[in-house]
């Protein structure tokens, strides 16, 4: 598999916060990586670091120049304007013409579940169809990477079903990397899951080892604790 980014004994610092300690780890392309860890552990910031909005203070981050990537924050940013214009502004910032982005951002809405809302204004929406919205604005611009911070934590049983579903689907032809609370979605959707603790990994496994218990008790007893709800 091909590396789409490598981390080298990396550093995040915010003035005395040490946000990010020693963190080597790749992505390879096709993964489904979970980052799992209590509030604080520091998933946010290396999604963020990922996605080259943060740099790092120390170490080494090596991207594959070539490979497209898309961010969907846990609230997603709703432009005052319909939800066709949120899909196509991405595209045209890109230098694709105005007809064509729309005809694309139409396409996509309809993937994920609302084409019948394209001229319908992007803030009226229900939280969970503002996360199928940024979906959309984040996947018609074809990224290799989508990266997903908390992406149905605050969302309804129904609604989480249906980003859920998404998440699966896309993942088919890109590499996902997401932070997530729900043991279940996480057993349902990653392939491999990191455990941070305090911006330091403590545990890098396939899933189904993070979750076969006595290895994780014998290896990784804080990641144990927090999968049995004894760490928050």
């Amino acid at each position: 598999m091909t590396a789409l980014v490598s981390l080298d004994q990396v550093q995040v610092r915010f003035g005395a916060v040490q946000a990010l300690s020693g963190v080597s780890l790749s992505i390879q392309a096709g993964e489904r990586v979970a980052l799992m860890g209590g509030n604080g552990s520091g998933k946010s910031t290396l999604l963020r670091l990922l996605h080259r909005l943060i740099p790092p203070s120390a170490g080494v981050v090596l991207a594959d120049a070539a490979a497209r990537q898309a961010m969907l924050f846990q609230r997603p940013y709703m432009l005052r304007t319909n939800c066709l214009n949120n899909v196509a502004l991405g595209l045209w910032l890109r230098g694709i013409r105005w007809g064509e982005a729309r005809h694309r951002a139409a396409r996509a809405l309809q993937r994920v579940g609302l084409g019948g809302m394209a001229e319908r204004g992007a803030k009226t929406l229900s939280g969970g169809q503002q996360q199928r919205l940024a979906l959309a604005r984040a996947c018609v611009l074809e990224p290799a990477l989508l990266l997903l911070d908390e992406p149905t934590s605050s969302l309804d049983p129904h609604a989480k079903r249906e980003v859920e579903a998404l998440m699966d689907e896309l993942a088919q032809g890109m590499t996902l990397v997401f932070s997530s609370h729900n043991l279940g979605q996480v057993k349902r959707l990653a392939s491999r899951v990191i455990y941070l603790e305090q911006g330091r990994v403590l545990a890098d496994l396939p899933t189904e080892q993070f979750f076969e218990g006595t290895l994780l008790q014998e290896r990784y007893p804080a990641a144990h604790l927090f999968v049995k709800g004894e760490l928050s």
